[in-house]
């Protein structure tokens, strides 16, 4: 069996993300003008910060300066975080996003809108979403064997947000007065 210069890279990345204590999400070799990049994507629980992924991207630089996966000729190393766009394929990206809205293609046809309530290995417990706010929303079991693919859905007006807008500004008077005493 033949292994390919992306599994060869992941062989040599996925133990440097463990013990930074970060998943290897992705990586991606392309060309960027007279040199190839390399995309580097990492995730953790609660998220990475950028201390983490400058970290992370110089033990990546060390590592591959010391191997022969990406040659002799110049490369763009690029390591950061998968957006909130990525694909659901793995029980942990179902878990990091508990409280998300998620758009899931069944496998059987037809999709459903629904907000991730908790997810462990199997599936995940999923608020069903009623179609064009008629009806109420319904809790449902779904298998990821079930979900052909899903993604995230970016929400601009979340009850929650709206909330914390509207605390936000009602202190900004009260600040604005403290500092005219002043």
């Amino acid at each position: 069996m033949s292994t390919t210069p992306t599994d060869r890279l992941r062989a040599l990345l996925e133990p440097l993300a463990e013990q930074a204590g970060l998943d290897l999400e992705d990586i991606k070799v392309s060309q960027a003008g007279s040199r190839r990049q390399l995309q580097v994507d990492v995730d953790a629980d609660g998220g990475v910060d950028l201390d983490a992924i400058a970290e992370f991207s110089r033990e990546v630089g060390q590592a591959l300066d010391q191997s022969d996966l990406m040659g002799s000729g110049a490369y763009l190393l690029e390591v950061g975080s998968p957006g909130v766009d990525r694909p659901l394929t793995a029980p942990r990206h179902w878990r990091r996003n508990t409280g998300r809205l998620v758009k899931a293609q069944l496998v059987e046809g037809g999709e459903i809108v629904a907000r991730i309530l908790e997810a462990d290995e199997d599936g995940a417990l999923v608020e069903v979403q009623p179609v064009k706010g008629r009806g109420r929303a319904k809790e449902r079991r779904l298998a990821y064997a079930e979900v052909a693919k899903a993604r995230i859905q970016v929400e601009f007006n979340r009850k929650e947000d709206e909330q914390l807008l509207s605390e936000d500004v009602s202190d900004e008077p009260e600040l604005a007065e403290e500092e005219e005493e002043a």
